[in-house]
């Protein structure tokens, strides 16, 4: 079953690039990756990029409203996605387990919708 992996944290947290920090951060989503493929579970993943330069589209009565930023004022934003193809739940809760952001953000984990 394929599963997608919602990466979410707060931009205001997030460790600063160039830091010796953000270089562990890296090398440990580097290190994911890599056992994600040699699982044969990986099918994609990106980071995103910031939220200021989101913009959210929304059609009421007919008419479309267009505003920067992303759709709601939450605490986390969404900063990145896998999306992998596990056996069960099981395997993609241990899997978003070891998404480094876990440590400080969350990781929602949604099974896709399987179309005919």
């Amino acid at each position: 079953m394929r599963y997608l992996f919602l990466v979410y944290t707060s931009e205001a947290d997030d460790v600063a690039e160039g830091t010796p920090e953000r270089a562990s951060i890296m090398q440990r989503y580097g290190a994911l990756s890599q056992e994600l493929r040699e699982a044969g579970v990986h099918l994609g993943g990106e980071r995103l990029q910031p939220i200021a330069a989101a913009t959210t589209v929304r059609v009421r009565d007919g008419k479309t409203m267009i505003t920067d930023g992303p759709f709601a004022e939450t605490k986390e934003q969404l900063g990145g996605y896998y999306l992998l193809d596990c056996k069960d739940l099981d395997e993609a809760l241990a899997f978003a387990a070891k998404i480094p952001s876990a440590d400080y953000g969350s990781i929602e984990v949604r099974p896709l919708m399987e179309m005919a």
